[in-house]
């Protein structure tokens, strides 16, 4: 039995991503590739979706993790405000898990703590 290799097609390029759907290197990350990431996902991107991916990857560049969903909601008040500062505002952007679906289309690492 042959190991199944899981990619994502973006602009002709093939990306890889390890077995959960998350980029195997995160140096391949860009606009176009997060686009196919949330259409993977079922989300179409908006400016809304964007400034959390956009938090998130900041995040990631100061504490070298992607946040769990407590954490992404104390990060998103902080530097967004109180209004989309709460997990039903990030739960209307990206349903489920939050906090894995943004940092799989951030192309981050899974976080920790998240189920």
């Amino acid at each position: 039995m042959g190991l199944k290799v899981n990619t994502i097609e973006c602009k002709g390029h093939s990306v890889l991503l390890d077995k959960e759907g998350y980029l195997a290197s995160l140096s391949d990350w860009n606009q176009d590739i997060a686009h196919a990431l949330a259409l993977n996902e079922g989300i179409t991107l908006t400016d809304a979706h964007w400034e959390i991916i956009f938090l998130l990857r900041d995040f990631h560049g100061v504490f070298e993790h992607a946040p769990a969903m407590r954490i992404l909601v104390k990060a998103v008040k902080k530097q967004l405000g109180v209004e989309k500062g709460n997990s039903i505002y990030l739960l209307k952007l990206f349903p489920d898990s939050p906090a894995k679906r943004a940092a799989k289309i951030a192309g981050l690492p899974r976080p920790t703590n998240c189920l």
